[in-house]
């Protein structure tokens, strides 16, 4: 098991925050783009709640499509929300998103728990790609956020 953390201090408000991350359908905004992600949920809505279905397209490798499917487990208004793969690529995936004021603006922390499945096999593979591939995703995200939001020191 993997467990990977980050952080990034934005100049908004909570509830900008909230309102922008909360939301599933600015999602795609924040993935590479060579990932060619769709959301494919009818009723993905506008705000995420517990229990909530949120399945996607996606395309990390050679451009070959993996189904992947979220769930919304645990959401406390203005202050955290977990999503946890049901089915999809990883063996294991549990994303916590928490979001804090701080001065001048908020504190947002992602800690992540993933799991790659294939035993040793999983391993190596996370070991040569996986686990870059995921760090860069989050490089890039901390990249289009600061662009969107600007970044606190």
């Amino acid at each position: 098991m993997q467990e990977l953390y980050f952080q990034q201090k934005f100049p908004i408000s909570l509830d900008e925050a909230w309102d922008f991350f909360s939301n599933p359908s600015n999602l795609k905004e924040i993935t590479p783009a060579y990932m060619d992600f769709v959301v494919t949920s009818r009723h993905h809505g506008e705000r995420m709640y517990p229990g909530q279905i949120i399945t996607y397209i996606i395309r990390p490798v050679l451009g070959v499509p993996l189904k992947w499917c979220t769930e919304i487990t645990h959401v406390e208004n203005m202050r955290y929300f977990v999503d946890e793969q049901r089915f999809g690529p990883y063996a294991f995936w549990h994303h916590q998103h928490h979001f804090r004021k701080v001065d001048g603006g908020i504190l947002m922390e992602d800690i992540l728990h993933y799991k790659i499945p294939y035993g040793p096999l999983g391993l190596l593979a996370d070991a040569l790609f996986v686990g870059r591939q995921v760090r860069g995703i989050f490089d890039y995200r901390m990249k289009v956020l600061t662009e969107r939001f600007g970044a606190l020191p």
